[in-house]
This record gives structure tokens, C-alpha cells and sequence, in this order.
């Protein structure tokens, strides 16, 4: 985990229960946690619910056009990563997705920003969307595939759990290159 720490750029600072830490300092990090877990039990939920619909109301049935022939909503199971690469190892995306969860939940202790709260939220609550439909999802436990149902023209089928991942991985590129630390520091390169 130390490596994970090192290359998402967390440096050491006082946990938020160390005695030696201010009572402000205490206080902001605990807000920096309660909104990274609101964000992702909020992105998780949406996922949940959305693919809960998706298979009562649309799987084996004609997709829906939302947009013409731009966007439509088309009931998938996806046993591989993105754009159906990698199908022969959903068990090795199950494990990554798990890795994600417990990096990102050790990183948040040490978390003192808005904005990677946000991201990491994010990136959680998308991770837990997924991973719940490998575990939980035919074919078998740690084998199941994602419900995608967003489908785009020309472009892959996904799910709003992809978009979540999507959305905090592009936020954490932007605030890495504008110097933002995930402890609220600003370092300069």
C-alpha cells in the first residue's frame, strides 16, 4: 500500500486522530472524509439503481433511443474491462477492483482536500458499483459480468459506475498537474 501512497502523491502528515494535530486541522480532514464517502455511497447508489432498472425493464428487450441514433439505452453484460477487453479475466478485474477500494480508503485518512475528496468519492463509489456486479452477478461469485446500458453511436456500451471511475480519474490527472496534493498542499514542479 506504501507504493500506492507514494505514487498518488500522499505524503506523510499527522493522521486526523493524532493527538498532536489541532482540533481545526481534526475537524477539516473528518469533512474531507465524510464528503469522499458521500460522494461515493452517492455514485454507488445511482449505479446500483440504475442497473437494478436496466435488468427489471430493459434486459432481453429492444434497446431504447434516447437521441435518435446518437445515444440509446441497451442492456449489456460485460464479463471484461472496458470496451469488452479482457472477458477470460474477470477474476483478475474483480482483485483490482478491490485493491482500489482498500488504497483508496487507507489514502483517505491522510486526506485534507475538496477537490481529491471528490475524485477519490468518486473513484470509490464507481469501483463498488462494479465490483458488486462481479461478485454478485451470473455467472458465479468474483466471475460476474457488469451491466452496461449506456451505448453511445460509435463508441462502447457503459455504465454510470464507468462514468464515475472516468470522470475521478480525469479530475485527479487535472489536480496532479495543477500541483494540488491530496493533503491540500500545492507543490510546484
Amino acid at each position: 500500500m506504501a507504493e500506492a501512497e507514494r505514487v498518488i502523491g500522499t505524503p506523510d502528515v499527522p493522521d486526523v486522530d493524532d493527538e498532536t494535530a489541532a482540533p481545526a486541522e481534526q475537524s477539516r480532514g473528518k469533512r474531507k472524509i465524510a464528503t469522499l464517502f458521500t460522494v461515493a455511497v452517492l455514485a454507488y447508489l445511482l449505479d446500483l439503481g440504475s442497473k437494478m432498472l436496466v435488468v427489471a425493464k430493459l434486459e432481453h428487450h429492444e434497446p431504447i433511443e434516447i437521441i435518435g441514433d446518437l445515444l440509446r439505452f441497451e442492456a449489456i453484460r460485460n464479463p471484461g474491462a472496458a470496451f469488452g477487453v479482457g472477458e477470460a479475466f474477470t477474476v483478475i478485474f474483480t482483485i483490482i477492483a478491490a485493491t482500489v477500494i482498500v488504497v483508496i480508503a487507507r489514502l483517505a485518512r491522510k486526506l485534507y482536500s475538496l477537490p481529491w475528496a471528490i475524485a477519490l468519492g468518486l473513484l470509490l463509489g464507481g469501483a463498488l458499483g462494479n465490483l458488486t456486479d462481479r461478485i454478485f452477478r451470473s455467472p458465479g461469485v468474483f466471475q460476474g459480468a457488469v451491466v452496461d446500458f449506456i451505448a453511445p453511436a460509435h463508441f462502447a456500451v457503459f455504465n454510470l459506475a464507468d462514468s464515475a471511475i472516468v470522470c475521478g480519474g480525469i479530475l485527479i490527472v487535472l489536480l496532479s498537474f495543477r500541483g494540488l496534493d491530496p493533503d491540500g498542499t500545492v507543490h510546484k514542479d
